[in-house]
Formats: structure tokens, sequence, C-alpha cells
């Protein structure tokens, strides 16, 4: 069985973002940028499936610049065989589609059985790729995933719903399946692995390798982005006292009622 799990490079979370001056793109040469966390629970289930396989490969896959290699070398160091970069040169400022059209190609050509990747990423929360992806190669998809077993060459999720309610669905493979942080606990890269990842392969190719070309990539691009914007500060809160509680309740409602219009 081979395993292949998408991963996205993405600022940390706790990353100040910082807009260009002309609101054209946002400065992320500073920021420090990690694995998508929803991805390290895609390579953790990776790793689970295949500890339960008598012969399993899993391939650890990114569409990035030249400093995603550290964050792949990092899902090696959990436990991936191989990895795969597919330089973005000429691509850095592709939509969702665009993207998945690249990483459905990469996917054909690896021919895997399980593809796996976070439910969705933190920076741009589109939730798209993975599924276009699936479209894009015919595959069932399931997203949201927070329980799977695999048998033979079909597995069985479980996935959250609205209002605490799980779906079941029962797929034949090959599939695609997006990791909820529900599905397992991610595990830390121990010393042994991270001196074994620093040995283990990992090819670095471009689209053209995957008989796609960059100009009639962007040509075809459905989205572009205009500008970027933080968002609105919020208010100063208001703060009641010295007065007696009906009064500052009424003036709650009030503020309720006329300003936030809530009630």
């Amino acid at each position: 069985m081979k395993i292949l799990v998408i991963i996205k490079k993405t600022p940390d979370t706790e990353a100040k973002i910082k807009i260009s001056s002309d609101n054209n793109s946002v400065e992320l040469a500073q920021t420090k940028s990690i694995i998508n966390p929803y991805d390290e629970y895609a390579i953790e289930e990776a790793l689970q499936v295949k500890a339960k396989q008598s012969d399993c490969e899993v391939v650890v896959a990114s569409f990035g610049d030249e400093s995603t290699k550290e964050l792949i070398i990092k899902g090696l160091a959990m436990g991936g065989d191989r990895g795969l970069l597919i330089n973005n040169k000429g691509l850095e400022g592709c939509d969702s589609l665009t993207c998945a059209k690249i990483l459905a190609a990469a996917i054909k050509a690896e021919a895997p059985d399980i593809v796996f990747a976070g439910r969705h990423a933190i920076d741009d929360d589109n939730m798209h790729v993975a599924t276009m992806v699936a479209e894009l190669l015919e595959w069932p998809h399931v997203n949201v995933v927070t329980k799977l077993e695999v048998d033979g060459q079909a597995a069985t999720t479980e996935r959250a719903v609205e209002g605490g309610q799980v779906e079941v669905y029962e797929v034949g493979l090959p599939a695609i399946f997006g990791a909820d942080k529900a599905l397992n606990q991610p595990r830390y890269a121990s010393l042994p692995g991270i001196m074994k990842a620093k040995k283990k392969p990992l090819d670095v190719k471009t689209v053209e390798d995957f008989s796609l070309d960059a100009g009639t990539l962007n040509s075809q691009s459905k989205v572009s982005i205009s500008s970027f914007a933080y968002p609105p500060e919020k208010p100063a809160g208001k703060i009641f006292k010295d007065e007696d509680v009906a009064t500052m309740v009424d003036k709650v409602v009030k503020l309720l009622r006329e300003e936030a219009k809530v009630i």
C-alpha cells in the first residue's frame, strides 16, 4: 500500500501577519512557518494506517517554495518514508483550482491507494484544494474525518456534522480523506527520527515534470486577490458601575437593542 499526505506551509499560529505598504501582498519573509496544524493529523493517521499494514510506504508531499523542504523533513522525522516537493516557482500566487490541478497530476503519477490532507488550511481557510483534487481525479472524498478504518481496498469513515451528529461512509480505494483534529493525537518527532529524516529520499520536481506548463496554468487561474486589509479594530468596551442594578440593566438593554442590534 502507498499513502500520500499533502501538507501546506502556513504561518505560525502565533505569528503577527504584516501587510505590504501597497496592500497587495502579505509579507512572510520574516514570519515563522509551520506545517498546517490539520495536516499533522493527516500525517499521524497515515502512520497509524501504515502500522497496521505489512508493506506500506508513506509519502509526504507539498506544493511550495524551497523552504517547504524543512517542513517535509519534519513529516519524515515523524515517520514518513519519502518526501516530494513540487516547486511553485512562477506560480506563487496561484488559486486553489490551479494548486489542485498540480497536486492531482502529482498524485496520478505517484498512484497512491490513500491520500490524506488536513480538513483545511489555517491561512486562507478555503477548504477547497483536497475536494478539488478528488473531483479532478474522480476519486471518493470525505472531509472532516474523525474516525477511519481501512480494510483491504475499502475504508469506513466517520465525520462530524452540525447538531452533534455523525455521518458514516464506506468508500472504495483510492480515496482522499480530510483529517479533523478529533481523528488522533499527532506524535512528536523523536531525536532518532530527526536524524534519520535527513537521510530519507526527498524529490524536488517542477510542474513541467508532470506535463504541465506554468504559463498555461497562470492564464487559466479563476481567482486573483486585489488587496489585503486588516480586520477593523474592535470598539472599546463599556463598563457600567456606581449605579443601581436596575439602571445599569436598562442601559445595557438599550445599547444591545439600539447599537449592537442583537435584541
